[in-house]
């Protein structure tokens, strides 16, 4: 049996490669970890916004996640945009059968502001997928949703973070702290403690699939057997290299950079 580690996206496109299911495979990829991807939705975006979406047929999608699971079983699964109700139930009932690490990214709005989820649907999410999940990551807008109450600091967003691990069900969550003012501090919460992981605010547009990268290196730890508190730890680096040495692409919130942290002294060099 092969020893290689593997881990699955199921999530929507972005042709620009900033996000979505590319921005998930780059981050596996940079992680050491052989990445698969299950497609939900096909969007037409680049870094100035999102001008179209079509959502693959119901069908489709379990084709898909049929045909990965009876050949190569990942360690490790994450969802990012996931926009309809059958869409989350079908994918609920391919994870309890699994039963492998599980880690949701919110997609419910774009970094250019566009949305991505209806409102039923934003609802729908907190009762059939974040009661499997290992560790949720939304933002303070996510949050928000998921919480059902406006956060204007960390007080609050902690306050959320119970809600969505006590009251909700997932194991864990990652509260990020990005939309609020001063230092970016996220805020990981396993239903015991709380732990606030803040970093250098940079300034810079390119943030673009910043919360896709996160979630895909903290999927892709998990996949290599990693702890929750690591594996975040190991995200909030590699996605704070990512923001500080940007691409500069696009006219727009540009991606960030997949292989920034090789610029900061190689903090991820290769596990033995």
């Amino acid at each position: 049996m092969s020893s290689t580690v593997s881990a699955l996206t199921i999530a929507g496109t972005d042709p620009t490669g900033g996000a979505g299911i590319q921005a998930d495979l780059k981050a596996f990829q940079e992680r050491e970890v052989y990445g698969m991807s299950v497609i939900t939705s096909v969007v037409a975006q680049n870094t100035l916004g999102v001008q179209d979406i079509q959502h693959l047929s119901l069908d489709f999608i379990e084709k898909q996640l049929e045909v990965v699971f009876e050949d190569i079983s990942p360690q490790a699964i994450k969802t990012g945009m996931v926009a309809t109700v059958d869409m989350m139930e079908l994918i609920a009932e391919k994870l309890k059968r699994e039963n492998k690490p599980y880690v949701i990214d919110p997609v419910m709005v774009a970094t250019s502001g566009d949305s991505l989820m209806d409102e039923a649907t934003r609802q729908v999410i907190r009762n059939t997928l974040l009661p499997l999940a290992t560790v949720v990551t939304p933002n303070i807008p996510e949050a928000e949703i998921l919480a059902g109450f406006s956060i204007a600091d960390n007080q609050a967003a902690e306050e959320a973070a119970k809600v969505i691990v006590d009251e909700l069900g997932a194991q864990a969550v990652v509260i990020k702290g990005g939309h609020l003012s001063g230092a970016p501090t996220d805020i990981l919460y396993d239903g015991i403690s709380y732990e606030y992981l803040t970093a250098k605010r940079f300034k810079t547009k390119h943030t673009h699939g910043t919360g896709c990268t996160f979630s895909a290196v903290i999927t892709a730890e998990l996949a290599k057997g990693k702890q929750v508190k690591e594996a975040v730890q190991l995200a909030k680096a590699f996605i704070t290299d990512a923001i500080q040495y940007p691409l500069e692409l696009g006219k727009g919130n540009g991606p960030t950079n997949h292989w920034g942290y090789r610029l900061q002294g190689l903090p991820f060099q290769r596990e033995e």
